[in-house]
């Protein structure tokens, strides 16, 4: 029996029983159609997550307070261990001497911490910086309307404030001409001079939801730290892409000799965007193997279902298969027929999944959209080829037994079975 022979006889059994045929396919597509999606939304997450990082620039360096054997490494400060020097405004001054550091562009020392903005009688809490003039040009900023802190600001100690578009909603129900406006900062007046651009989550949170302050200002009235040269984090720009390593060497040196410690003892922490997008697409990968694994179980039950109706078909038609061999047909051509059959059902069951779950994906991102949220699942074509195979696989694998016990079938037996 040739292969055409063999697939033109499986498509009339199989529309002989078209709602069982259904039925069977139907647990296929579900399976293939949940891999689909799951995946989809695993590579979107990744891709929405790394690029929100990216978007902050790929030559960003972050320094934190404490080592990482200290637990250190975060914002805020990291550890407050009484052995850890914090990091400080010479630190940051250092730093950004071109001979001691040529790797390195622009630096910005910031205070972080946490308050209450108020406007009429909205209130809302968000995360406050107190940040430098430098700061919007190395974390990449951009503004809708209105300007940033400047060198004035900064020797005046000003009361002004810069809104992500977030925090502007949250107080003025809208974003944009805002700028004159006066709000509240733990009850203090604050004239609103700028409006960022929306940028979604980023390293530390979302950027959208935030308020950027003088850092004198901060240092004197906010964010209180225990010496006045005291910063909690230190931003830095390299002078491109591929000196980033070489500015973490160089910023690392500097430190070293700054707070004389030993290699291997340092009391600070430095991480690279780099750093954050190997944690971030290690966190997302394993979640999207992990989403793909639980969607693969829908896969395996569909097979099982194949397997089932296989075995109920060869005990049907068990004196069809007893006049087929006593006709002159091969153990061969009964072990073709019934895989044909199986198989079959398997890749109509995978190409039909494969367009719902592109829909599902589709509609994912469509509701994501809708509710404000930049989120694109992405339908790879590493997932259409990995969910075709493996329906396509289940359908032989679990159509091997029930085709074998048809093909070991005596005619004179079959054809004696009622």
């Amino acid at each position: 029996m040739s292969i055409g022979q063999a697939l033109l006889e499986a498509l009339e059994s199989l529309s002989g029983n078209k709602m069982r045929s259904g039925l069977t396919v139907l647990g296929i597509v579900i399976g293939v159609a949940a891999v689909i999606a799951m995946l989809a939304v695993g590579n979107g997450a990744q891709a929405s997550i790394t690029g929100s990082i990216s978007s902050i620039g790929t030559n960003l360096l972050f320094v934190f307070r404490g080592g990482p054997e200290q637990g250190g490494g975060g914002p805020g400060g990291g550890n407050r261990s009484r052995n850890t020097r914090p990091l400080t405004l010479g630190d940051a001054e250092a730093i950004a001497d071109p001979f001691a550091a040529p790797s390195v562009a622009a630096v910005a020392p910031s205070l972080e911490g946490n308050g209450l903005l108020a406007y009429g009688g909205e209130t809302t809490s968000t995360s406050i910086s107190g940040v430098t003039a430098a700061y919007a040009s190395v974390r990449n900023m951009e503004l809708a309307e209105g300007e940033f802190i400047n060198e004035e600001h900064i020797n005046g100690r000003m009361s002004v404030v810069i809104l992500g578009p977030d925090t502007a909603d949250a107080l003025f129900g809208r974003h944009d001409g805002l700028v004159g406006e006066t709000i509240r900062i733990e009850g203090q007046p604050f004239r609103v001079i700028g409006i960022l651009v929306a940028k979604g989550g980023g390293a530390f949170g979302s950027e959208d939801n935030a308020a950027y302050i003088p850092f004198t200002t901060a240092q004197a009235r906010l964010l209180k730290r225990g010496s006045l040269d005291q910063v909690d984090m230190i931003f830095i720009q390299a002078t491109s892409a591929e000196t980033v390593t070489s500015a973490s060497e160089e910023i690392s040196n500097i430190l070293r000799q700054r707070h004389r410690t030993p290699v291997g003892e340092d009391d600070f922490t430095v991480f690279t965007q780099q750093d954050f997008l190997q944690t971030f697409e290690t966190i997302t990968g394993v979640l999207t193997i992990f989403l793909g694994g639980i969607a693969g179980i829908s896969l395996l039950v569909g097979g099982i279902g194949i397997m089932n109706i296989m075995l109920v078909s060869v005990t049907e038609r068990t004196r069809e298969i007893g006049l087929r061999k006593a006709l002159g047909a091969r153990k061969r051509d009964i072990l073709l027929q019934f895989l044909t059959e199986s198989s079959v059902l398997s890749l109509v069951g995978g190409i039909i999944g494969i367009l719902f779950g592109w829909l599902i994906a589709f509609i994912v991102g469509k509701v994501a959209t809708a509710t404000g949220t930049e989120f694109i699942p992405i339908v790879g074509t590493d997932a259409i080829l990995l969910s075709t195979s493996f329906s396509a696989a289940i359908g032989l694998f679990f159509g091997i037994y029930p085709a074998s016990r048809a093909a070991n079938l005596e005619p004179v037996e079959a054809l004696r079975h009622e």
